[in-house]
């Protein structure tokens, strides 16, 4: 019960928060961990494939034991002295693995400078939430690219985590940011990271599985409560879902294609490398700077019904 009403206390913190500049962030000292880690086991292990591997086992299992435990501690000393200060510390840690407001603000940034007519803001704005190469993107591919990743982050920077936290509390929930964000900056098919992100990066394919597929499910249904067409959100979901390198990340970007009736991905240029991709969704009109508001949206809608989901499904446990 104390970390269901950790949960919502916390979903409810960054409703109307997000992440303060300037404050500290765990995910932070993780990015950190994963760094001093990776330096360290590239000093140690042999300059081969096979070492590299090595190396990215170790990490990764270093950085998952490391995330998931220290924050375990925390509470349960916390829990020794009084319930309610676990209350406060854990619904402190939800606030901090969840994400909505600030992907919200991220985004919105984009829209500003777009709609200013700023196409050097823009991209500069769009740099800081994708991690392909913005300086060649027209006024379209930028707006594109912020629906993409608004649309992908519903599932790994909202639904599972909220999934996680339901689960098992904040110390599960930092197991899953601890996944993600080795993915994140190690999950790369280019050098120097083919190698040592590898098991980072089917860690994170296998972690989010479930939650992906869920997640595509409660986006239909936001749409449905937002009036957007959940017919062609279906059709463009079964027919699209598999166009992407991961097999997670074009689940939600196949039902937003879809729902907003645009046409998203397409080839993109990552670290000076360009990747040839499939398109998801049919260009039943042209994308406008108006769909950046309606995913971020769509979005809020849908970790709002993932709550409800979780509190649904877990409270008569918790009674």
């Amino acid at each position: 019960m104390w970390s269901l009403a950790a949960l919502v206390i916390g979903f409810g913190i960054d409703l109307l928060v997000g992440d303060p500049h300037g404050f500290p962030h765990p995910v932070v000292l993780i990015g950190k961990c994963i760094s001093v880690l990776e330096r360290a086991l590239r000093r140690i292990c042999p300059k081969t494939p096979a070492g590299e591997r090595a190396a990215g086992v170790i990490l990764w299992g270093a950085v998952v034991i490391v995330s998931t435990a220290v924050p375990a501690g925390l509470l349960w000393l916390c829990g020794l002295v009084s319930p309610w200060l676990r209350l406060a510390l854990e619904s402190v840690m939800c606030w901090q693995i969840l994400a909505v407001k600030s992907l919200r603000d991220e985004t919105m940034k984009v829209y500003d400078a777009l709609v200013s007519g700023d196409l050097a803001a823009s991209r500069h704005a769009v740099s800081m939430i994708v991690g392909r190469d913005t300086d060649r993107l027209d006024d379209a591919a930028v707006t594109r690219a912020a629906v993409e990743t608004v649309a992908e982050n519903t599932s790994d920077g909202v639904v599972a985590p909220l999934l996680f936290l339901a689960i098992g509390g904040a110390p599960l929930g930092f197991f899953y940011k601890a996944v993600n964000t080795m993915d994140s900056m190690l999950g790369y098919v280019e050098p120097p990271y083919k190698n040592i992100g590898l098991v980072p990066a089917k860690a994170d394919d296998v972690v989010n599985y479930i939650p992906a597929r869920l997640s595509a499910l409660l986006m239909l249904a936001a749409g449905g409560l937002m009036g957007l067409d959940t017919a062609a959100g279906w059709r463009i979901f079964r027919r699209d879902r598999r166009k992407h390198a991961s097999p997670n990340s074009a689940q939600t970007e196949s039902v937003c294609a879809g729902l907003l009736g645009v046409r998203l991905a397409g080839d993109a240029w990552y670290h000076g490398v360009l990747h040839k991709k499939e398109y998801i969704g049919d260009a039943s009109r042209e994308i406008t700077h108006e769909d950046i508001p309606r995913v971020c949206r769509l979005m809020t809608v849908t970790a709002i019904l993932t709550l409800l989901l979780s509190c649904g499904v877990k409270l008569p446990f918790a009674l």
